[in-house]
């Protein structure tokens, strides 16, 4: 009688938990849903009090997808392990080499064009373009209004990617691209020079005057906002990106290299420091500074104010040694 009892109650209470749990799940879900609708009707106020049109952003958000793929990349991005010889061989390999000195002849008259009206060596234009997207064949498949949306919405870099979602929607609202074309990086960088949106709006030209400034397809408009970028952070076409030198033991290379410190060439060279080969360093006295990247190798190298126009474009030495080291391939 007692074990009916039991099996009696287990139908009557199995059910009930059931439901009970289901309800929470329903509530979960309703309530992630409306914040997030929430979130998204906060956005389009702002939006549109910045002058997006209704339409516009209607017409983005329609296609908005929040990826957990996304999350997962931000969340989970690999820790740089490379040493600089390692990183060097992948990013500079022979193929991109033979592939970059045939882009620079392909293109010359536009180059040249581009390199005269801004100011910047073409062999840098092309370094850049071929090191971002392998000379505009990588350009990333990501949606960008949905990966800035996620990464806006997520929490974690908030504040910096709604910044960087506001600038999309500009430049959809400007007409440069459209939604579906509008692809990139998971992170939100586009076209064949990896611009963030802000970096487009501050600096992506319409070399052609058709009225759009095209990063994804244009190549006249690629090279020149890649050219007009580095002019607009101070880049001299007079000088070099810097030298790979031999240093002393006597000469605390490391410590230099932290500290940033300026030196003459003639002070360079009464350090005893002298080119890779052993040669002196060369005559003109430009100010430069050491640099002995981590994991380098105890590689070490003069850097002149264009390593530094370099970094600002991506704050990485490797990446930096890595754009000076291809356009010497193109000089």
């Amino acid at each position: 009688m007692k074990l009916c009892l039991n099996m009696s109650r287990s139908r009557i209470i199995f059910p009930m938990l059931v439901a009970m749990i289901m309800s929470v799940s329903v509530q979960a879900e309703t309530t992630d849903s409306d914040k997030y609708q929430a979130w998204q009707a906060e956005l389009r106020t702002e939006a549109l009090a910045k002058g997006i049109r209704a339409e516009i952003f209607d017409a983005a958000f329609e296609r908005v997808a929040l990826s957990e793929r996304v999350i997962e990349l931000d969340r989970k991005q690999p820790e740089f392990t490379l040493t600089l010889d390692e990183y060097l061989t992948r990013v500079i390999s022979n193929t991109r080499i033979k592939n970059a000195k045939k882009k620079i002849v392909e293109h010359a008259d536009i180059l040249d064009e581009v390199s005269k009206t801004y100011g910047v060596q073409k062999r840098y234009i092309v370094a850049l373009w071929g090191i971002e997207t392998n000379f505009g064949s990588h350009t990333g498949g990501f949606e960008v209004i949905s990966a800035l949306a996620t990464l806006a919405y997520d929490g974690r870099r908030s504040a910096y990617f709604r910044k960087e979602l506001l600038s999309a929607l500009q430049i959809l609202n400007e007409g440069h691209i459209s939604v579906e074309n509008m692809k990139g990086s998971w992170a939100g960088a586009m076209g064949q020079s990896q611009f963030m949106p802000s970096s487009f709006i501050s600096y992506a030209e319409d070399y052609n005057k058709d009225g759009r400034r095209d990063i994804w397809t244009t190549r006249e408009d690629v090279f020149a906002s890649i050219a007009n970028y580095l002019s607009s952070v101070g880049w001299r076409d007079d000088i070099t990106w810097g030298r790979e030198v031999l240093v002393p033991a006597s000469v605390d290379g490391a410590a230099l290299s932290k500290a940033k410190t300026q030196k003459t060439m003639a002070q360079w060279k009464a350090l005893g420091l002298t080119s890779l080969g052993g040669e002196p360093l060369p005559e003109r006295n430009l100010s430069s500074r050491l640099v002995v990247p981590a994991d380098g190798g105890g590689r070490a190298f003069l850097a002149y104010s264009n390593y530094d126009n370099i970094l600002k474009w991506n704050r990485s030495n490797y990446f930096a040694i890595a754009v000076g080291t291809l356009s010497d391939t193109l000089r």
